[in-house]
């Protein structure tokens, strides 16, 4: 197969062919570490495509230890049908499906999904990316000139590689859909908004990670604030700035960018430099606007969005904290809403959550969470969205999904439809029992019908407009219905709180 770089040799794999580890910029190493992603040099003879690239450089998602990958990371898999299923003797090119991985910006890679399930039932041509990640891709200093989101820079070099490449493995380039989860969702999100993103796609589905994402001060441990994954870049800039000098590169002559690039990967790599460094920039460059506000004002590319979240969003997030900081009765699980919303809202939030009405206070409180992190700022943001373009909302409800994380369940809080368990529905990641296979393949009908048109699902999934136009998502005769999403998850309490609940405390 042909690039615009040079011929590549991938895999056969019966009904479907990969193409991995395909470079689709330079490696930003040395003098280019910090720098916009340059196109990738071309390449003499045939380049094997048979095993995916190195991954970004990361530390480990669960437990502890040193960080792994490399700088040379920009590598891009492509998994496309062996043969296009026959649809009324339609002949055009592919939709192609480009998918931006999760991981909080601080790990993950494009190779962790394997995508044939809907290359092959859906008929859809998918590429995964790698994307700089934490201190790598999101740094910011006043010699870089700002934060330049090279995170979002990396994914856009990789939207111009799938428009030069895309015919060459039998997708549209003119019928792009990007897509990703969590992390990758906030990605979506930046480049629905983000000038420079302009025709680079054409839909786009974000899936637990709307531009309003957030989470309360101390919602999860008490000395952390605010949760808000886009920051202004002044903030980032100044956090380089002090970083530098704690790593001996404060130079009042100038020369500190040098001096940090002299650096090796590991000293960068530390768990502080990483978390501090993975937050969204803006205010300049590629996104002017804070994206939450660019969809309140129309300012946002105008393609088709599908966009929602699991039922459960924040149980895994809790879970992980609950040795830490208990919620083990109701005077704790009073006292967590006290130092997250103040006592006047907690009252009327404990109203809206009593204790009695779920299984344990643990559960009470990541069910508060979900909505008011997750469920409501994206109901929000889709109302935004279809003042202007059509949108389609979903939950996905299925609370006996797999849990592919590794993780072991907490007692007192069950997974349950967790953030990113709808994953192993689109994704070959864990088994399935067979009411849940049919789940995935009308997600994978749904999610490539709405790559292929616009739309996901004809008269039964309606646009969103009224409040009960969300689809949920769950195995069984009666599992997918349409809901009153706002209704069933007290979205109006949580819109009276939204402008109280952003900003650091």
């Amino acid at each position: 197969m042909d690039t615009d770089r040079g011929p590549v040799r991938g895999r056969a794999h019966g009904s479907y062919r990969t193409f991995e580890g395909i470079p689709y910029a330079a490696p930003p190493t040395g003098a280019l570490r910090w720098l916009p992603p340059r196109p990738a040099a071309r390449w003499a003879g045939v380049r094997d495509a048979g095993a995916a690239g190195s991954r970004c450089v990361q530390l480990p998602p669960i437990g502890t230890g040193g960080p792994s990958g490399s700088e040379d990371c920009l590598f891009l898999n492509v998994t496309a049908p062996t043969a296009p299923a026959p649809r009324s003797g339609d002949s055009r090119p592919l939709p192609a499906m480009v998918w931006f991985h999760g991981g909080g910006f601080l790990n993950g890679a494009g190779d962790l999904y394997r995508p044939e399930p809907l290359a092959v039932r859906g008929g859809v041509v998918v590429v995964t990316v790698n994307y700089r990640l934490g201190v790598f891709g999101l740094f910011g200093h006043p010699e870089l000139g700002g934060a330049p989101a090279l995170a979002l820079a990396d994914q856009q070099a990789a939207l111009r590689w799938v428009r030069a490449n895309a015919a060459r493995f039998g997708a549209d380039p003119h019928n792009v859909t990007v897509f990703g989860e969590s992390a990758g969702a906030l990605s979506v999100c930046a480049h629905l908004v983000s000038p420079a993103s302009a025709g680079l796609f054409h839909k786009a589905i974000v899936q637990s990670g709307s531009c309003s994402t957030t989470m309360p001060a101390r919602s999860l441990l008490p000395d952390l604030g605010t949760y808000e994954p886009f920051v202004p870049e002044g903030r980032v800039v100044a956090d380089g700035a002090e970083a530098a000098g704690r790593l001996g590169c404060d130079r009042p002559a100038g020369g500190v960018v040098d001096c940090l690039r002299s650096l090796d990967a590991r000293t960068l790599a530390t768990p502080e430099l990483m978390q501090r460094f993975s937050l969204v920039p803006y205010g300049k460059g590629l996104l002017p606007l804070e994206p939450r506000r660019a969809l309140e004002g129309g300012r946002f590319h105008r393609v088709p969005v599908m966009q929602g979240t699991t039922l459960d969003e924040m149980r895994i997030f809790v879970a992980q904290t609950l040795a830490a900081h208990p919620v083990a009765d109701e005077a704790s699980y009073r006292a967590r809403l006290e130092q997250s919303f103040g006592a006047a809202t907690a009252r009327v939030v404990e109203a809206a959550y009593p204790v009695s009405g779920h299984p344990t206070p643990a559960v009470a409180w990541a069910t508060l969470l979900s909505d008011a992190s997750f469920t409501c700022p994206t109901l929000r943001d889709s109302g935004a969205l279809a003042r202007h373009v059509p949108t389609y909302g979903y939950r996905f409800s299925d609370r006996d999904a797999p849990n592919f994380t590794g993780l072991p369940e907490v007692a007192g809080l069950p997974y349950g439809a967790s953030h990113g368990f709808e994953l192993p529905y689109l994704f070959t990641m864990a088994p399935l029992a067979a009411p849940q296979r049919e789940l995935a393949d009308r997600m994978i009908g749904y999610w490539s019908a709405f790559a292929r048109t616009g739309s996901p699902g004809g008269a039964q999934w309606p646009r969103y407009r009224a409040p009960d136009s969300v689809l949920s998502l769950a195995p069984g005769a009666e599992g997918i219905r349409t809901v009153d999403a706002r209704a069933e998850h007290h979205c109006a309490l949580w819109d009276a709180w939204w402008p109280r609940g952003t900003g650091s405390p």
